[in-house]
């Protein structure tokens, strides 16, 4: 895989935002319409080009926790808005950021966490639950070996405790639980077919009309592993 090639000959121990989910995207999984700029004025022609309101964030394998940095400017809704957030995230002065990552924004009624571990005796385990700022707290989160069948995927979601979230509810519709299990079985995949991808922390995994689409994602890498 090219982008983890790459990221490992550089030396880095994660993949950035936007590549971790270029990887997912290459396994089918539907991630946010997004691109990494580097001026101002590239970043209000790729707001204007995906349409308002927007999400500007730091890019880079540096920035793995960008809510803890103040470093996401959310529900940009104008060109006046897209360029003072850009000039905020570029000019402080503890922190260097060269790419900003213009996303669409997404307001899913729904939050949902993903991952990908690798267990001293199970090898890679796949874990699915309530994400969001609930996922620490609740730890509302279940776990299965890879690789997952359809049956193990589905399983997965009966077994967390607020799994009647995933169920129609205040007009929303239910989550389209086939895209859903084929999220989990690609993230499966992924840990089966990359021996060099320690862990990957989906977070959130955003309902929207019923779909889950992928907010934020990244991947990190185990040095020195073997490429397949």
């Amino acid at each position: 895989m090219d982008l983890i090639s790459k990221a490992l000959k550089r030396g880095a121990e994660c993949l950035s935002e936007y590549e971790s989910k270029q990887l997912l995207a290459k396994y089918e999984i539907t991630i946010t319409k997004e691109t990494v700029v580097t001026t101002e004025e590239e970043a209000v022609t790729a707001a204007l080009k995906m349409g308002y309101p927007v999400v500007f964030k730091a890019s880079g394998e540096e920035f793995a926790h960008k809510t803890e940095l103040d470093l996401i400017e959310l529900n940009i809704k104008d060109e006046t808005d897209a360029r003072a957030a850009f000039q905020r995230l570029v000019s402080r002065p503890e922190i260097s950021v060269r790419e900003i990552l213009v996303q669409q924004m997404i307001k899913g009624d729904r939050e949902l966490v993903v991952g990908l571990t690798r267990d001293p005796q199970f090898g890679p385990c796949v874990m699915f639950g309530l994400g969001g700022i609930f996922t620490e707290i609740l730890e509302d989160v279940t776990f299965r070996m890879a690789p997952l069948s359809r049956w193990d995927a589905m399983d997965m979601m009966n077994d967390i405790r607020a799994s009647k979230m995933l169920g129609a509810f205040r007009g929303k519709p239910s989550v389209d639980r086939e895209a859903l299990a084929n999220i989990l079985i690609a993230v499966g995949r992924i840990g089966m077919e990359a021996d060099e991808v320690k862990e990957i922390d989906i977070n959130p995994l955003k309902i929207l009309n019923g779909k889950p689409i992928v907010v934020d994602a990244l991947v990190v890498l185990e040095q020195g592993s073997v490429m397949k």
